[in-house]
C-alpha cells in the first residue's frame, strides 16, 4: 500500500513538471532539456529568459527579460530584474534581489542581499544579508560574515567598490564609495569612500633555504 501512495505521488509530481514546463514553453522561455529542470507553480518568466539544464525553482521567484540562467542552479525566493546572468552552480537564496545587468558566477551563494545594477559577484564567494550598489566587482573567495554565532549584522557595499579576491568582511561593515579591499584582507572596521584598505602580513623571504631532511 505505502508503495503504491509513493509511486502515486511520483507520478502526480512529473505530470505536474510536465504542465509547468508545457506552460512556460509555450509562452516563449527557452527551456534546453526542459526534463531536467523543475519548477513551482508560481514561477514567474519575463520575455526571452533562457534556462540552460538541471536548473531548480524554488518557491517565489520571479525572472525578468533576457535573463540567463546556466545550469545546476537553484534559485529560492529570488527577484531577477532583466538582463541578468546567473550561474552555472549559483545558489540563489530567500531575499536575494538582482536589479538589471548583474551577474552572480560559478559557486555564488546568495541570501538577503540586493545587488544593484552593473555590479558581479563572479566567483565562489558567499554573499549574506548585504548590500551592493552599482558598478561594484567582489573578487573570487569573498566572504560577508555575517553571523557571530548569536546574530547576524549587515554588510553595506556601496557604488563602484572593488573587493579583492579571497577577502572576508566582518560584519557590521560598511564600504564606501569607489573604495577598494586589496586582496586577502579581513575587513573588521568601516572603510571610507575611495580609500584603499589592506589587512595582508608582510612577505617574508628566505634566502637559500633548505629544508630538514626527514630522519
Amino acid at each position: 500500500m505505502k508503495r503504491n501512495n509513493k509511486l502515486k505521488q511520483v507520478n502526480a509530481y512529473r505530470l505536474s513538471q510536465e504542465i509547468l514546463r508545457n506552460k512556460a514553453l509555450t509562452k516563449g522561455v527557452n527551456l534546453i532539456a526542459p526534463e531536467t529542470i523543475f519548477l513551482s507553480k508560481d514561477t514567474l518568466f519575463g520575455k526571452n529568459v533562457t534556462v540552460e539544464p538541471y536548473v531548480v525553482f524554488g518557491p517565489k521567484v520571479k525572472i525578468g527579460d533576457n535573463s540567463y540562467i546556466k545550469s545546476f542552479s537553484h534559485l529560492h525566493g529570488t527577484k531577477i530584474e532583466k538582463n541578468v546572468v546567473i550561474g552555472p552552480y549559483a545558489r540563489l537564496r530567500e531575499g536575494t534581489v538582482l536589479k538589471e545587468n548583474t551577474k552572480i558566477g560559478n559557486f555564488v551563494e546568495t541570501k538577503k542581499s540586493s545587488i544593484n545594477k552593473n555590479s558581479k559577484v563572479n566567483h565562489l564567494s558567499y554573499i549574506g544579508d548585504t548590500s551592493i550598489g552599482k558598478n561594484s566587482n567582489i573578487g573570487a573567495g569573498t566572504i560577508t560574515c555575517n553571523y557571530d554565532g548569536l546574530k547576524k549584522s549587515k554588510t553595506k557595499i556601496s557604488n563602484n567598490v572593488f573587493v579583492g579576491s579571497n577577502s572576508s568582511l566582518v560584519a557590521p561593515v560598511k564600504l564606501g564609495e569607489g573604495s577598494i579591499i586589496g586582496a586577502g584582507s579581513v575587513i573588521t572596521k568601516n572603510v571610507e569612500k575611495k580609500s584603499l584598505a589592506l589587512t595582508r602580513s608582510s612577505q617574508i623571504k628566505i634566502k637559500n633555504y633548505k629544508r630538514k631532511k626527514r630522519k
